[in-house]
């Protein structure tokens, strides 16, 4: 994190108990290795796969603001009891696979829907002064079950702030594109192909996506956890990537690296798929602002008044700024440092 946003988050998070479910994930691991940087009382991480709490609680074994609590949120008691004292949440625990949720549509109804109302009223209960909900741009216009899961995810959350037991709990959500280098995510799959000289396989050459790096995530949430009056959606402002560059990158970088070229293999759209993915929905846009680097759909735009009105006819991925062809070399690069770390 560079010094500056360290310094302008300290006073915010000084001092405080920070829960962060899916703490063992992709992005909970990131929000937490950056929230120790910022000298709180205590980190909770809360996440439902001993595995991997094992293995952080290994590496962060000398730092005792550190506590790994196993649980589901979809359990409410466990989430309840661990709710106690907490300042605030970050709530990144959510089935996220398209495919996955599209063949086991109840599946996502219990993690990402019952499992958000569990976290909303036990935060509620015990009067929790921040909670961000961390949500995808597949809830703009879903059409598959993990978009339209955490749309609704999104309006549970937002809700919260007006419900009749609210005691002064701010609730806030924020979208992320694709994430380089998350689990399960398309360009350390097509990495693994490349290594082992397998055909890159693709759905569609044409398809764009909006991606954001593990640490523009980390910041976007952060941000928003210090800046939020209560029911704003932030929006990093985000680059895209059309999937044939992609496989142009990967081939450059074979060919640079001594390795075979690799084939590329096109299966078409899985269901749920979009060919373009969009960050903003056409009813939102009345109510989008910026601020710097993020994007925000402001319910109430006189609490924020350094973000200023956006006239945008939409934000949607085949629109935005395309990531560079030196980019995708770097991530491709990053990746293949880290394998021989």
């Amino acid at each position: 994190m560079p010094k500056q946003q360290t310094a302008e988050l300290k006073p915010f998070f000084h001092n405080k108990t920070v829960l962060v479910t899916g703490g063992t994930g992709s992005i909970g691991s990131q929000i937490v290795k950056r929230l120790l940087l910022l000298t709180p009382k205590q980190v909770i991480v809360f996440s439902k796969d001993d595995s991997k709490q094992y293995v952080m609680s290994q590496k962060y074994a000398e730092d005792k603001r550190l506590l790994f609590v196993l649980g589901d949120v979809r359990d409410y008691r466990r989430v309840n009891q661990v709710m106690k004292g907490v300042d605030i949440v970050f709530h990144a625990a959510a089935l996220k696979q398209v495919p996955t949720c599209e063949e086991h549509p109840f599946e996502a109804i219990q993690t990402n829907l019952i499992g958000g109302q569990n976290v909303v009223e036990a935060a509620l209960s015990h009067r929790v002064q921040h909670v961000i909900n961390i949500s995808t741009d597949k809830a703009v216009s879903p059409v598959n079950t993990m978009g339209a899961t955490k749309l609704l995810s999104e309006k549970l959350f937002h809700q919260a702030n007006r419900h009749v037991q609210n005691r002064g709990t701010v609730f806030c959500s924020v979208r992320f594109g694709n994430v380089l280098g998350s689990r399960g995510s398309v360009i350390p799959i097509l990495f693994e192909q490349m290594m082992e000289g397998e055909p890159l396989t693709i759905t569609d050459k044409n398809m764009t996506r909006f991606f954001m790096s593990i640490d523009d995530a980390a910041t976007l949430t952060l941000q928003s956890a210090a800046i939020t009056k209560g029911g704003e959606t932030f929006i990093f402002k985000m680059e895209s990537l059309k999937l044939e560059e992609l496989i142009h990158g990967f081939e450059e970088y074979a060919s640079q690296h001594g390795l075979p070229r690799p084939a590329a293999v096109e299966v078409g759209k899985r269901p749920g798929e979009k060919l373009h993915e969009e960050l903003t929905s056409p009813h939102e846009i009345e109510s989008l602002y910026e601020w710097g680097n993020l994007y925000a759909i402001l319910p109430e735009p006189e609490k924020h008044p350094d973000f200023r009105k956006v006239n945008l006819p939409g934000y949607q991925s085949d629109q935005a700024p395309l990531i560079t062809k030196d980019r995708i070399a770097q991530i491709i690069e990053e990746l293949h440092q880290e394998k021989k770390a």
